[in-house]
């Protein structure tokens, strides 16, 4: 047994479960793929993933699936038996029928992989940068994490990094826009997870794109209804990398072509001190070794932060389950003349790595 999540089904197990392999898809971990890969029986409850080359291979696997909406079931992959039903009622009715199963090393194997995962994450987080490395961002954020907070996370480089390196322990929620398309959505998010529970911290963890199209409006409000908020804990982290990152990278994976300036670097702005200016409190940083340090801050206020964390934007998101064709993509785009060609090969090169070194287990 294995589970792993699409984006908006990370908050609903806990990953200190060892057997919760984490996201699924293109933001995905390792362990998600090698289940997928190997699994024999695939069990979809309540998800409409839309991106069938993660799943397993076409046909290979047998699979059951459980939806309340019926024109959802069998839509992504061949299923045998369709279950028209409340997934937690659907849940609760096999319970009485299960055995266990006495050879454990279909478990055993998730379980080292998810935890060779999360060493190898750790050291892909410590890793140094110039500025600052943004996974080390959301890990030191895991550390810290309120047991009751809340995390919203815009579409963007930065999501990658919610979905793989934020740790969510039970009784943390968060959200995603649910197709990853929504640039913008992480701070009106906040706001309205701030209006639904009062009384807990937000996080909203957002690129300076999506910063720039309608963050910094919304600052104001934040402003303007802080003081009716149980916690008025609201923290806005940017990851200041000047540039559209995601695209930036889909560019070279997906496309072969080296990043287009003109429409990929964004103009350089001080969201601290626009956040200061509307009277929010707002950090600026772009060491590493400070990332921890100004998460204690903010998470120590008594209102709102702004976090303005200049971070490298060539550290890969590409997934660790990258096919040929994207590393096929990406030297052909570094090859045609990418500006920072020589910085993204040596941080590239720096994070793959990780992957390979013999793990503490």
């Amino acid at each position: 047994m294995g589970m792993p999540a699409s984006p908006l089904g990370k908050d609903v197990l806990s990953d200190d479960l060892p057997y919760v392999t984490g996201a699924i898809g293109l933001l995905g971990t390792r362990p998600s793929y090698e289940l997928m890969r190997d699994c024999d029986t695939l069990l979809i409850v309540g998800s409409n993933f839309p991106y069938s080359q993660f799943l397993p291979k076409y046909g290979a696997t047998r699979a059951v699936q459980v939806d309340i909406d019926g024109s959802a079931i069998g839509m992504r992959y061949p299923t045998e038996l369709n279950i028209v039903a409340d997934a937690a009622s659907a849940l609760d009715a096999p319970i009485p029928l299960l055995k266990e199963k006495r050879d454990r090393s279909w478990r055993t194997t998730v379980e080292n992989n998810v935890s060779d995962w999360w060493e190898t994450l750790e050291r892909q987080s410590m890793l140094s940068a110039q500025p600052a490395n943004p996974m080390r961002i959301v890990w030191e954020l895991s550390e810290r994490l309120p047991h009751n907070a809340i995390v919203t996370a815009d579409s963007g480089s930065s999501t990658n990094w919610y979905a793989r390196c934020l740790r969510f322990t039970d009784g943390v929620r968060g959200s995603v826009s649910g197709t990853l398309a929504t640039m913008g959505c992480a701070v009106p998010y906040a706001i309205g997870a701030k209006f639904a529970h009062p009384d807990r911290p937000v996080i909203a963890l957002v690129g300076d794109g999506a910063m720039q199209m309608n963050g910094m409006a919304e600052l104001l409000t934040i402003r303007r209804f802080s003081r009716q908020w149980k916690d008025p804990r609201l923290i806005v982290c940017v990851f200041h990398n000047n540039d559209l990152n995601q695209v930036t990278w889909e560019l070279r994976a997906m496309g072969g072509a080296p990043k287009f300036e003109p429409s990929q670097s964004l103009p350089d702005v001080s969201y601290a001190e626009v956040a200061n200016a509307m009277g929010i409190p707002g950090i600026a940083i772009d060491r590493d070794d400070d990332i921890g340090p100004t998460w204690d801050r903010a998470l120590a206020a008594d209102g709102p932060t702004v976090l303005d964390i200049r971070c490298d934007p060539e550290i890969p998101p590409i997934p660790p389950h990258a096919t040929y064709e994207q590393i096929k993509e990406l030297t052909t785009a570094i090859l045609k003349g990418d500006p920072e060609a020589l910085h993204l090969m040596y941080q590239g090169a720096k994070t793959k790595a990780q992957e390979f070194i013999p793990h503490r287990r």
